[in-house]
């Protein structure tokens, strides 16, 4: 036996996991290279090895939530990992001219792909499980949940930063009478979003956050300010704050960490998923609103996004048939398996948390009564 594969051999059982064993979360390897490509390359070797098909396991959520419960990913550090860390305190990653190419990368990459993965109502973020059985149920209810939290009532204007196909405001319009401005960087969800939202006073527009004029009753950022990068926090809030009317409410939603060193992209995740991506932390976050904000109200349920990146795969894996059919081949498919697995491990070891914070300007007046 090599001394790469005895050392990874030890590494994987401090978690309960075997190579080549009998469990379905163990590791069944099918190209010796695995060892030496995992031990250099740390996340991004596991990754692309198994898009490779270098390795296979019956239960990828199982061994992503082992994996991180044990913190594995500290006893490997490769050389890429320090490289990114070091380029994120240097560089602002999420730039103007970064921002639109990187999203463009992940959401353009075509509308059959996220109709066929998604629920009814199209909505690319945590659904809420609370009192849902279905992942269209859970969609709807975490629809109504944002609506509920800021109050929305009929006449008010609403902006949704990061808007994707338009299905917040859709819901918004339908249900709460309210008229709604979106905004994306990506050509392919305000096509179709624009279509979704034919005959209701929705309009969606490719624009930057940092271009945003008017002003408005409400605002919310769903999923959006995973891509804004912490260089950019304050300006983000900023801009919020001078487009929010006086008594208005604010609403992120979000994926956050609770670790800053863990806040940038893993080297696989930025390579083929998410470049650029950054979480936030609750300190950032915290800061960034220092000065602008009154923090109402803050909700973590990142548990629930365990089970809707899993109900997103078993749509994906169900539907993979159409999906192929837009030129996307066996390594496309083992690698949107082994991202949506992935996450919904990382989620269920609470390595990853889903934050809905609530801001006003001034306060509310007569104290703010959180939504759950």
């Amino acid at each position: 036996m090599r001394k790469d594969e005895i050392f990874l051999k030890d590494i994987l059982a401090l978690a309960d996991i075997k190579i080549n064993g009998n469990n379905a979360w163990d590791i069944k390897v099918k190209n010796d290279n695995f060892y030496r490509k995992v031990l250099a390359q740390g996340s991004l070797g596991l990754g692309e090895s198994y898009m490779d098909g270098w390795w296979e396991c019956d239960d990828l959520d199982e061994l992503f939530f082992k994996i991180l419960k044990a913190e594995l990913e500290h006893k490997i550090i490769p050389l890429k990992l320090l490289y990114m860390v070091f380029k994120s305190k240097l560089l602002n990653l999420q730039s103007k001219k970064r921002s639109s190419r990187d999203v463009g990368y992940h959401y353009n990459l075509g509308n059959i792909l996220f109709q066929n993965m998604l629920d009814k109502h199209m909505t690319y973020s945590c659904a809420y499980w609370k009192n849902a059985n279905t992942l269209d149920q859970a969609q709807e209810a975490k629809l109504k949940l944002i609506c509920d939290k800021i109050y929305l009532k009929s006449g008010m204007t609403l902006l949704d930063v990061g808007c994707g196909w338009g299905s917040l405001m859709k819901y918004a319009a339908q249900n709460y009478g309210t008229k709604c401005t979106g905004i994306t960087l990506s050509q392919d969800q305000v096509e179709l979003g624009s279509k979704l939202c034919e005959d209701l006073p929705i309009d969606i527009q490719i624009k930057d956050y940092r271009d945003i004029k008017g002003e408005y009753d409400r605002v919310v950022s769903v999923g959006m300010i995973e891509h804004v990068g912490s260089k950019n926090y304050k300006t983000f809030f900023k801009i919020i704050n001078n487009c929010l009317k006086d008594d208005g409410l604010f609403l992120l939603h979000t994926i956050g960490t609770l670790n800053p060193k863990t806040a940038n992209a893993d080297p696989w995740t930025n390579k083929y998923i998410f470049p650029g991506g950054e979480l936030p932390t609750a300190q950032r976050i915290a800061k960034a609103a220092e000065g602008l904000f009154v923090m109402e109200d803050w909700h973590n349920f990142g548990i629930d996004y365990s089970k809707t990146t899993k109900a997103w795969f078993e749509n994906f894996n169900r539907n993979w048939e159409k999906i192929k059919s837009e030129n996307y081949d066996e390594r496309f498919y083992r690698m949107w398996k082994y991202f949506l697995l992935s996450q919904s491990g990382a989620f269920r070891a609470r390595r990853n948390h889903l934050w809905q914070i609530v801001f006003s300007k001034h306060g509310v007046q007569e104290g703010y009564t959180s939504v759950r």
